[in-house]
């Protein structure tokens, strides 16, 4: 990782601090273009909701314990 990609990391902190969760995991699958995060690990959702806007919101009984974006790729900001 380079001096360029730190930045972009850095960049995300101040959204990241915002998040009303202290921990989150990321990952995303380039060929499905699928972007996968979780509140909860491990976490054991037994409802979801799709979105207008193709998220997916995963729950555990109340609790987000998840989003899903699908066409990740596409949302991004110019």
């Amino acid at each position: 990782m380079g001096a360029t990609e730190i930045a972009e990391v850095l960049a995300l902190v101040p959204e990241l601090l915002k998040v009303p969760h202290s921990r989150i995991w990321t990952s995303y699958d380039k060929e499905a273009d699928v972007l996968y995060i979780s509140f909860k690990k491990p976490s054991h959702a037994d409802d979801s909701e799709i979105t207008d806007d193709n998220i997916i919101i995963r729950y555990e009984g109340e609790e987000v314990v998840g989003i899903t974006v699908l066409d990740a790729s596409k949302r991004v900001r110019n």
